[in-house]
């Protein structure tokens, strides 16, 4: 489920033009509005609202690692480009006392995943820089300073790397595909135009596995990710795991010998299942990996963080997902440990009854910290890796990624919370030190709305909990325009992270609430797992339920409600107007309706038929889901669509069923398709158009006063 004039035909020649369709007497355009420009640096004076502009200011910081001496930390900053309309991202270090930072890369293209070698010589990194076929490859560079030098060459993308202990060696996660040779093409999506700027002809794409299509990657053909060897000093490279076979997450032993890694080997069909396994293989030629998990569900599968093993070489940890797949949409993750040498799996954290994820070993083996997703926070937790015993290590309402515990065990992490966007800091002893400043200077000027919890009660007597935004300096009393802004997923949770769309809206007069509805995660396996085979019912009833309590608490007007979403927020956004016709405008984004219509469509047929079964064995489920587009005629809310042409998640034809729905109907609705564009939109001038137009539709439905004419200019 979703980690979001009919004879008229239009047609835009130039490129990275943006498609609108529209009803009514509003404006069809073909063009993108231009690329804004930063906003100025602020100088002094009183605090101003938030504007859509300041997305170019905003500075995203990611992958932290500490160097093995404890004396700096690699990182990667992105920023959104306006004049090239791209994102660029390049690689820094900051010392670990956060008084030295240094810009290591300046490259246009990005740079992601620096890692460090075991020595602290060097650090190495992903880009496809300097690379016409755009494939992503490994590149090194040195710690004192100068260019980076690509190392690798591979037809397809170098997805993930790991140092070996002693820097000699380099295991590779590489993508393999044998259609790919006479091409030189590696993402389907695109093989056409290498093939033409190579001066070849592209090929067929044989498609003959179940699961054969995933965002952003395209038509998988016969693609598969491979582990490799990579020698530092010659740079020959040998395959570790041939096969038809899905490997990653690779992990060396303390001593070197050994890699660990996760594999799709069983069914014998792979591609019918998520059952991803843990295996350990000596790293000499012609060694046969050996299965250490036969669990039926998951073991560490991608999203899950790396394998981690123990000092002594002993223990790998990992994580574990259900062995039900009905639950692959709704699973949460427990810490799991299981013998080097084989045997039975030990769960540690089956008494949490929240996901855990990200293992690292404490410097004496006695304990593994861990992140915890727990309802609107993600905070780093250490547990006893023989009692079990969970020690919550920060307190407060915050959000912790990425984290990596040091020699000394104290935690390299960014960390997030409502007023500040992710920066890297130094956990130690309970307390967290900020080593970055990214965005601090800019956000000195911006006078932010005010972020709160919130619990409601819905109609069947479920608790559901929220966040809620107020405009700066709201009014005791007042009733302000509401939008209820709807998480994707649903395995997943707003959050006490910065949020610049529900900032945004704050900044723009509006009430913003945001509720975790059952299937979210962060409140316990049965709450995430209870809208299984039931979709649009207990999250509608939650959601009203939540609009219900703020009105109730008079902050909320009655006459001025919005709704929206991007992907299960929008597929939400459909039932919901479907079900209640309070809204007065909604924006659906990357959203579904006709359920049936996306079978074969889209990425997740191991759900469809795990959770639902095949549409002609259960028909009447198949169309009970599909409610939105069945009862469109209970439709009356104004609705804009949105989406990208690329996106195999989910897929346009979602939207535009629905706008073509209501287009029949005669109600005011929009379709916006933004060209080039999977399932997250990437492009900064489209990123700054989606919030505009989400601006203006909820301003002419909900507050007039507010539309673009009215508005103050940036």
């Amino acid at each position: 489920m979703h980690f979001y004039n009919s004879a008229a035909r239009f047609r835009c020649p130039a490129a990275g033009c943006l498609l609108v369709i529209t009803t009514g007497s509003a404006i069809m355009s073909a063009d993108a509005q231009a690329p804004a420009q930063p906003a100025p640096a602020h100088t002094g004076g009183t605090r101003r609202p938030l504007r859509v502009e300041d997305l170019y200011r905003l500075q995203d910081v990611r992958s932290p690692e500490r160097s093995p001496d404890g004396l700096w930390v690699a990182y990667t900053v992105g920023a959104l480009d306006s004049a090239q309309d791209k994102a660029h991202t390049q690689l820094w270090m900051t010392s670990w006392d956060g008084a030295t930072t240094v810009q290591l890369t300046t490259d246009t293209a990005n740079e992601s995943e620096p890692r460090w070698s075991p020595d602290g010589r060097y650090i190495g990194f992903l880009s496809a820089r300097d690379n016409a076929d755009e494939t992503t490859q490994l590149w090194l560079m040195s710690r004192q300073g100068g260019e980076g030098i690509r190392v690798t060459n591979f037809s397809g993308d170098v997805d993930d790397y790991s140092w070996s202990p002693d820097g000699r060696r380099i295991a590779l996660v590489v993508e393999d595909d044998p259609d790919a040779a006479s091409t030189d093409s590696t993402r389907t999506d695109t093989s056409a135009a290498k093939a033409r700027a190579a001066g070849t002809k592209p090929k067929p794409i044989v498609i003959d596995r179940f699961h054969f299509k995933e965002d952003i990657v395209g038509y998988l053909g016969k693609k598969r990710d491979h582990l490799y060897i990579f020698d530092v000093a010659t740079h020959a490279t040998r395959i570790l795991t041939p096969g038809a076979f899905d490997e990653g997450d690779p992990s060396w032993s303390p001593d070197g010998r050994r890699l660990a890694f996760v594999s799709k080997r069983a069914p014998a069909d792979v591609d019918r299942a998520e059952n991803w396994d843990v295996y350990v293989v000596d790293t000499a030629p012609g060694s046969v990996p050996v299965q250490l998990t036969t669990w039926a569900g998951p073991d560490n599968p991608p999203t899950a963080g790396r394998l981690a093993w123990s000092p002594d070489g002993a223990a790998i940890a990992y994580v574990r997902g259900s062995a039900d797949p009905k639950m692959n949409a709704y699973d949460q993750f427990q810490l799991a440990v299981v013998p080097a040498s084989g045997g039975e799996p030990r769960v540690l954290t089956t008494p949490l009854d929240r996901g855990a994820s990200e293992p690292q070993w404490s410097a004496d083996g006695h304990a593994i910290t861990v992140l915890v997703e727990d309802d609107r926070s993600v905070y780093p937790a250490r547990v006893d890796a023989g009692s079990g015993t969970v020690t919550r290590l920060l307190p407060g309402p915050l959000v912790v990624a990425g984290i990596s515990l040091g020699h000394d065990d104290a935690l390299t992490a960014l960390v997030s919370t409502d007023s500040t966007p992710p920066e890297v800091c130094a956990i130690e002893h309970g307390t967290v030190r900020r080593l970055t400043h990214r965005n601090d200077a800019w956000l000195a000027g911006i006078q932010l709305g005010t972020t709160e919890d919130f619990a409601s009660r819905s109609k069947d007597g479920t608790d559901v909990h929220g966040i809620l935004v107020k405009p700066a300096r709201s009014m005791a009393g007042r009733r302000y325009p509401m939008l209820l802004r709807i998480h994707g997923g649903p395995n997943g949770q707003d959050q006490h992270d910065f949020s610049f769309e529900r900032q945004l809206f704050a900044a723009n007069g509006y009430l913003v609430i945001s509720p975790n509805y059952r299937g979210s995660a962060g409140r316990g396996a049965q709450y995430q797992r209870a809208i299984l085979a039931d979709w649009g019912h207990k999250e509608v009833v939650d959601l009203l339920g939540a609009v219900d309590h703020v009105v109730a608490a008079g902050i909320a007007d009655p006459a001025k409600l919005g709704i929206g979403g991007w992907s299960y927020g929008g597929i939400l956004t459909d039932y919901t107007i479907a079900t209640d016709p309070r809204f007065k405008a909604a924006t659906s984004g990357a959203g579904s309706a006709l359920q049936l219509s996306m079978y074969g469509e889209d990425e997740y047929i191991l759900q469809y038929v795990a959770e639902l079964g095949q549409p002609w064995e259960h028909p009447d489920l198949w169309i009970k889901l599909s409610y939105p587009f069945f009862h469109v005629t209970r439709i009356t809310t104004p609705t804009l669509f949105l989406g990208g042409d690329k996106d195999f998640n989910v897929p346009l034809i979602g939207g535009e069923q629905m706008y073509q729905a209501l287009r029949a109907r005669n109600i005011p609705t929009q379709l916006i398709i933004y060209p080039g564009q999977f399932h997250g939109i990437t492009r900064p001038s489209f990123r700054v158009d989606r919030l505009r137009r989400y601006l203006d539709w909820y301003a002419k439905y909900l507050v007039p006063e507010l539309s673009t004419a009215a508005r103050p200019s940036p």
